[in-house]
């Protein structure tokens, strides 16, 4: 490439882009550049001046790394690379300068504070600092603010990195926070004492360098070394958020994001960092059995028992929860379908085709977004059903992509160009000649609450139709986290769940607390939770949740990624695999593996695709048969973004962020 250029770093000599920053310049050539302000996916704010490196031949004073271009250097007398150095005296003195006028006012709550042990403030004063100062005048003391029931603040610790002012403003999309004041008078606040309006707010906690934004309902709970660390993945969406789950003995703690810059980047929603007091609540931790309309407790052996009594000879239908990892919803379709009985997962009645990845899949990547010119959404509000993807969309936005919306008016942090509420807008655009938009890079994204209607494969149809083209890539945006997982290993009936359900004697219902059953059938209920699905059962068999058992889950976009236990399941709750692998022994139809790597091999077997773990499979092109829509306007498919699952229902904290947002969405009188 032409804009390549040479430069040496304390002596290695690397070819970086010239629109680099110098910190970046020096990440390539393996060099740590201490910063507070800067961070790769906000603006540049060049304000903690930690960053400072030594030009050779530039400015007799060392240069903020941060915010200056590779391109912007000199070259040497005849023509040699220019000279960076990051350890020159020049340098060691300026950052111990910096260092001390961060600390001159920083209070000392190390031993208190929610940040020990993660701190880059502590770890860059002890590599950068001097262990004295020169400044004996008082503290400054800053009031904290009131940001809701999830940030904590101790704003006197802040630093003044305005990370947390640009994450709200160019990533979550809310202008409630800002800078005020001059010099020692300037401080982060929020407009008028406001609390955070953002499901992303979390974030902050993350990107704070120092203690002064810390999560409320982890505080003062454990420090950072008393903690097991385990890699998973999110399902309160469908998105499919790396995260990482923090124990502390059988308990959950927190939950944090883990970089993947082709799903969430580094961002977590709050629902999906904030649920964990849910894994705690409501638990079901013993089998129970429901006689003379009361459930009490049973055995194991006692309980299966009478599930297989209920099962053998009678008409079993199956049903896929939303948070059930691939290898259970498999176990499950083998069992049933061994009785003869059928197997849905799509208890939202969505019209997804079967067997065939482009429609309930789509074409695209999450990564595709970054690259789009033109977005379309049809009937879904990505701000609610996948925050994080809302996020991408508006940096896509930022960047100049242009976004129109066919469906529901809604505040997406974003301008849009509303098209239309209903039909009859996509069914004109699918019409329409989109010639001109060939070559255009563009994504069209359906939600499930245009699929979720009995017209949902028409709209699918039409959908894929205008998607063709424009020459535009498909995005199928699910709400369920098992729903990708579940259709690729053909947990589905030809017509979906009536046809399931019709005449079912017994129902197996497998974590699926969003479908009401009709009186009448006996239902087993196998989960984690005394939801809804478990008021119905007949039959209790306790499971585990997602943090409590390996699983794969397959996301929106068709990538299958693995979640790994943190913990374990209470009382004598059990892996939602094994719990049928018991089953099918005691119905006489035992499965053919007895631990998870024997599943997973079976399972690969007959979908080897998902072997492919982190990875999306190119779908091939089907569009559907069109048909005709009706009249009527699109709704979207998630109503309470804080209530969408059992787990979220059983949290006290998401209770409390409801009620708050519903508070939020009525009109204020004047008198107010």
């Amino acid at each position: 490439m032409s804009d390549l250029k040479k430069i040496s770093i304390d002596g290695t000599i690397v070819e970086v882009p010239g629109a680099m920053t110098l910190i970046q310049a020096c990440e390539v050539a393996g060099v740590e550049v201490p910063r507070f302000c800067y961070h790769e996916r906000l603006t540049i704010a060049g304000n903690c001046r930690m960053c400072l490196v030594e030009v050779v031949g530039g400015p007799p004073k060392p240069t903020a790394s941060c915010a200056m271009q590779v391109k912007d250097l000199r070259p040497g007398p005849e023509g040699q690379p220019p000279v960076v150095k990051t350890n020159s005296p020049m340098v060691k003195k300026a950052r111990e300068g910096v260092m001390e006028f961060l600390l001159i006012n920083h209070p000392l709550d190390c031993p208190i504070c929610d940040q020990g042990g993660e701190c880059d403030l502590q770890d860059q004063a002890m590599a950068y600092g001097v262990d004295f100062s020169r400044y004996r005048e008082p503290k400054r003391v800053a009031d904290d603010l009131d940001l809701g029931p999830l940030v904590e603040t101790h704003m006197t610790r802040c630093i003044s990195c305005t990370r947390c002012v640009r994450f709200t403003t160019e990533v979550a999309g809310i202008t409630q926070m800002g800078q005020t004041g001059r010099g020692e008078d300037s401080e982060i606040t929020s407009y008028l004492g406001e609390t955070l309006a953002s499901n992303m707010q979390g974030n902050i906690i993350d990107l704070c360098p120092v203690g002064a934004l810390v999560s409320k309902p982890y505080a003062f709970t454990a420090r950072p070394w008393e903690l097991t660390k385990t890699e998973s993945i999110d399902v309160m969406d469908a998105l499919g958020s790396n995260i990482r789950v923090d124990t502390k003995g059988r308990e959950v703690m927190r939950i944090l994001p883990r970089n993947n810059d082709a799903v969430n980047e580094e961002w977590i929603s709050d629902k999906t960092r904030f649920v964990w007091d849910g894994l705690r609540r409501q638990r079901l931790d013993t089998p129970y059995i429901r006689e003379n309309g009361k459930l009490r407790k049973a055995s194991w052996s006692e309980a299966l028992v009478v599930v297989a009594r209920a099962m053998k000879g009678r008409k079993v239908a199956g049903l896929v929860g939303d948070l059930v990892p691939v290898e259970a919803a498999f176990a499950l379709k083998t069992v049933v379908e061994e009785l003869g009985g059928h197997v849905e997962c799509r208890t939202d009645g969505a019209k997804l085709p079967v067997r065939n990845r482009s429609g309930y899949v789509g074409t695209a990547k999450i990564e595709d977004l970054d690259t789009a010119k033109q977005i379309l959404l049809i009937g879904t509000n990505p701000r609610t059903e996948a925050p994080v993807l809302n996020a991408r969309i508006r940096k896509a936005w930022t960047r100049g992509a242009t976004v129109a919306v066919v469906g529901p008016a809604a505040d997406l942090t974003y301008p849009v160009v509303n098209l239309g509420t209903g039909r009859e807008t996509l069914a004109k655009l699918a019409a329409e000649d989109h010639s001109d938009k060939q070559g255009v890079p563009g994504v069209v994204i359906v939600g499930q609450g245009a699929l979720s209607d009995a017209d949902g494969e028409a709209v699918l149809a039409h959908v894929m139709k205008a998607a063709g083209a424009a020459g535009a890539k498909l995005l199928v945006l699910h709400t369920a986290a098992s729903r990708v997982g579940a259709m690729d290993v053909g947990a589905v009936t030809e017509g979906g769940l009536a046809v399931a359900l019709d005449g079912a004697e017994v129902v197996y219902n497998l974590g699926a607390d969003e479908v009401e059953i009709a009186p009448g059938a006996f239902v087993v209920y196998q989960g984690s939770h005394g939801d809804r699905g478990a008021h119905r059962a007949d039959v209790i068999l306790p499971g585990a949740a997602y943090t409590e058992e390996n699983g794969l889950f397959v996301n929106t976009e068709g990538r299958p990624q693995l979640a790994m236990r943190a913990g374990f399941a209470p009382g004598e709750g059990k892996e939602n695999w094994a719990i049928l692998r018991a089953l099918s022994a005691e119905l006489g139809k035992t499965l053919p593996y007895d631990s998870l790597a024997g599943l997973r091999t079976a399972l690969v077997a007959a979908h080897p695709h998902l072997a492919m773990i982190d990875e999306v499979s190119e779908n091939a092109w089907q569009p559907v048969p069109e048909k005709d829509m009706v009249k009527a306007d699109f709704r979207t498919a998630v109503r309470d973004f804080y209530l969408t699952n059992p787990i979220a229902r059983a949290s006290a904290l998401m209770a409390e962020l409801s009620e708050a947002e519903a508070a939020r969405g009525q009109t204020r009188m004047a008198a107010e």
